[in-house]
């Protein structure tokens, strides 16, 4: 990805919603909705500091065209219980490499000077979803067309709501597979930085488990609504013997509040 493509990417995600909040929208005649919010993950590399992002969270609900979390696209085919789509999705996992820690990368064998920087990326794929009774499951499949990875992600999703009273409650968990090139581009090492004296690391194809919660409150009776997230995303063994990564790091941490207003 050329440094250009790249700042003008970045700028493009401060517009989209987190994909914390990339639920299915209530039944309702809106169709937009806007807000700010703020980002905070506990990041799993070597000596980087906790991520905290400010994040405008905006929304569109359309007949055939959405915009949801870090991701929009269009229904191909939407009813009551099933709907199919084409998506395009803003994948937020790169980093610099003069983030990370000298000294804690020295310890895993690491010089940072020999390190590449990782791009974010952006994936196009499709969605399936299936709404039940009992909850909904979505399967999802993306592809990286910005030429970060080159790599693709399958994931399996379950999410249940709970109405209560004028607040709405969303668990999610599921599982995602990432192919060799996602992993080892985020995870492993470089052949570029392999070529500067850096130890080979590639971690294949992974799993990466996840949970989630999800919790919308609205303010009395404004349009206004509180908004906030958690989700955690487990480390299999594979990516946790990175030499990238704090040695006793198991998973991703993730938590997302904001305010924000229908229209």
């Amino acid at each position: 990805m050329s440094p250009t493509f790249r700042v003008l990417f970045k700028l493009a995600t401060l517009v989209l919603p987190v994909s914390a909040f990339a639920q299915e929208p209530p039944q309702s005649s809106t169709r937009w909705s806007i807000g700010a919010g703020t980002s905070v993950t506990a990041s799993p590399y070597a000596g980087e500091e906790t991520r905290i992002r400010p994040i405008p969270l905006i929304g569109y609900e359309g007949q055939r065209f959405f915009l949801r979390g870090a991701s929009g696209g269009v229904h191909l085919y939407n009813s009551d219980q099933f709907t199919f789509d084409a998506i395009l999705s803003a994948r937020l996992d790169g980093f610099d490499a003069s983030d990370l820690g000298r000294a804690e990368l020295r310890a895993n064998g690491v010089n940072r000077d020999l390190l590449s920087d990782r791009d974010d990326g952006i994936d196009a794929g499709v969605r399936a979803t299936y709404r039940t009774a009992y909850g909904d499951i979505a399967l999802e499949a993306l592809h990286d067309i910005s030429d970060a990875s080159d790599g693709y992600e399958v994931s399996l999703d379950y999410r249940y709501t709970w109405h209560i009273s004028r607040a709405t409650l969303t668990a999610n968990a599921g599982a995602s597979w990432m192919s060799s090139r996602l992993a080892g581009y985020y995870f492993g090492t470089l052949d570029e930085e392999v070529s500067r004296g850096v130890t080979e690391y590639s971690p294949g194809s992974a799993v990466t488990p996840h949970i989630g919660m999800t919790l919308m409150q609205p303010i009395g009776s404004t349009k206004w609504a509180l908004l906030g997230a958690v989700e955690y995303r487990h480390l299999q063994s594979e990516l946790r013997d990175s030499p990238l990564l704090e040695s006793d790091r198991n998973g991703i941490a993730q938590l997302v509040i904001g305010l924000s207003r229908r229209f």
